[in-house]
């Protein structure tokens, strides 16, 4: 870039974050990196990558580090609250030749990245104020102390400290869904992605490795339960298949209330947005993580094309993401509607042609970044 060390702050360690800072030193940046979170905060659940985060990884030369971890999945299978089947969806065919899908803990993926991010994260550092100049950014930590950046980068998640102090946008709009996420160990045998439909309600599990699997629930809501593992019992002691078995195993169950940004532009001045912190949504497709990653490749590339220009590195950055992250939003308010549709009515669709819906839904992403 021009012959001079850019100077980047990267804001947030997680997902997000840790893959900007990977993409940035693999194109010869040296980012700091920061967290107001300690690694004693993070939640621990599992985590699905589609085809698309797989060629991600693969850019970011960690599809080694990977291999060895989770669990490949091959089909998605769709079936109503009684376990009769709806529809399935052949992932290997679907994303033949952008990469496989593999769901696997969350830690494990965030093990790797940090590893790869290659410089220490200083972590329970927050921010006090953002402010801009002409051609930098000043940045005033938690603690007093003030620096001055070339470049900021907001990977702080839906609650992003950088995008209010910024003011590049305000806090994120809830989406009408209440998530329960849990890992079980030594739970029934359960060989692919496998989902139960019901009213306004879904159970998901995902084998994550052996012994293990991942639990995804979802309901129509605005407001966590006090007791998520007695609400998931009111809600799905009567669906079949291994639901009561899976229910049995709960143990620690995290709830949430998923939420949603859309942001008119995703920087301003040397500051930008990535990762949910510019465009989360609900995590019905599973591509938050895979669009962090997309992100960061995107981002790194931007930089090295730019010869020297800065503000022209993001803007092409922002033309470039924009739609594929439209996409994903639009396609997630597809599922999701789809989840409130009485079975009498959707149920004999899915039958018909879930699969091909379903995977449609995925089709801009085949495509390159």
């Amino acid at each position: 870039m021009g012959g001079f060390p850019l100077r980047i702050l990267v804001v947030g360690a997680g997902l997000a974050g840790l893959a900007v800072a990977r993409a940035l030193r693999m194109a010869g940046f040296r980012p700091d990196l920061i967290d107001k979170l300690t690694p004693n905060d993070l939640v621990d659940s599992g985590l699905f990558l589609p085809g698309n985060a797989d060629r991600a990884l693969r850019q970011l030369d960690l599809d080694g580090p990977l291999r060895p971890l989770g669990q490949v999945i091959h089909r998605q299978y769709y079936r109503d609250a009684t376990n009769a089947p709806l529809c399935e969806v052949d992932l290997d065919a679907l994303w033949s030749g952008v990469g496989p899908c593999r769901a696997l803990l969350r830690s494990e993926l965030h093990r790797v990245l940090l590893s790869a991010a290659g410089g220490a994260v200083r972590y329970g550092v927050g921010l006090d104020a953002v402010d801009l100049f002409p051609t930098t950014v000043g940045i005033t930590f938690a603690d007093g102390v003030i620096a001055e950046y070339d470049l900021v980068v907001g990977a702080d998640g839906p609650r992003s400290e950088v995008r209010a102090l910024a003011a590049l946008g305000g806090p994120p709009r809830p989406t009408g869904q209440v998530v329960y996420r849990a890992v079980v160990r030594d739970g029934p045998p359960v060989a692919e992605w496998t989902a139960l439909l019901g009213h306004r309600a879904g159970f998901l599990l995902v084998p994550v490795g052996p012994g293990r699997l991942y639990c995804y629930a979802d309901e129509t809501g605005a407001v966590t339960p006090a007791d998520p593992v007695a609400r998931l019992d009111e809600l799905f002691c009567d669906y079949g298949g291994p639901i009561p078995e899976v229910l049995d195993c709960l143990d620690q169950v995290h709830v949430t209330v998923t939420e949603e940004v859309e942001l008119g532009r995703w920087r301003r001045g040397r500051v930008l947005l990535v990762g949910d912190a510019a465009h989360a949504t609900a995590p019905t497709l599973s591509q938050g993580a895979a669009m962090a990653l997309e992100d960061a490749v995107v981002l790194a590339e931007s930089l090295q094309k730019s010869t020297g220009d800065i503000d022209a590195a993001l803007t092409a950055y922002e033309s470039r993401r924009r739609p594929r992250t439209r996409w994903v939003r639009d396609r997630t308010r597809d599922r999701n509607r789809t989840r409130d549709v009485a079975p009498a009515l959707r149920d004999p669709l899915l039958r018909g042609r879930g699969g091909r819906i379903f995977g449609e839904h995925y089709r801009l992403l085949l495509g390159p970044l």
